[in-house]
């Protein structure tokens, strides 16, 4: 029935279970006193919140189990300091998307090495079931076409489109060479 992370840990522990609890937030440097750590499980606590610096100086935390939680999403900077971290259990969390739940996903991108698993949306209700990765990748799909540049081929043609077609048609250029094909425009 633990409600926050207990001060006074070990400082040479490697492994931490602290999973089936009450603790709803992590505090700014909560594990600083414990970097042996390698494993950490905070499974079933109802955190809803961790604080961007929760997680300083657990530079050889391999293993983070935050599954079975209330986590919507990351605030930048959260897992800045995982330098070494292998797997990140993100299950069972109802995972909101929508533009802030983008640091996540990006941090995850660009660590391609931890292996995570549960990162589905559970809300809003137009995403629910979504992976995150193909709500990321929608936010950019939805940009109306006036705001995106203009290539008149992706889009119905019209009287400006047909100008440019003509216009393409005189300065474009097709190199056949060695069976690849290069197309010169301009």
């Amino acid at each position: 029935d633990l409600k926050k992370v207990p001060g006074n840990i070990p400082p040479d522990i490697v492994k931490l279970d602290l999973s089936n609890n009450k603790i709803r937030q992590l505090r700014s440097k909560e594990f600083e006193d414990v970097s042996e750590l390698k494993m950490l499980n905070l499974n079933s606590n109802g955190i809803a919140y961790i604080d961007p610096a929760a997680f300083s100086g657990l530079n050889n935390l391999e293993e983070l189990d935050l599954s079975n939680n209330s986590l919507q999403n990351f605030e930048y900077g959260v897992l800045e300091d995982l330098y070494f971290l292998k797997v990140l259990w993100l299950r069972e969390n109802p995972w909101r998307c929508d533009y802030n739940i983008h640091y996540l996903f990006y941090w995850l991108k660009h660590h391609y090495n931890v292996h995570y698993n549960g990162l589905e949306c559970k809300m809003p209700e137009e995403y629910k079931g979504w992976s995150v990765g193909k709500y990321v990748r929608s936010y950019y799909e939805e940009c109306p076409k006036d705001k995106l540049p203009i290539y008149p081929e992706t889009f119905d043609l019209d009287k400006d489109d047909e100008e440019w077609e003509r216009h393409k048609e005189q300065t474009v250029q097709t190199v056949k060479k060695r069976g690849v094909i290069v197309t010169v425009i301009g």
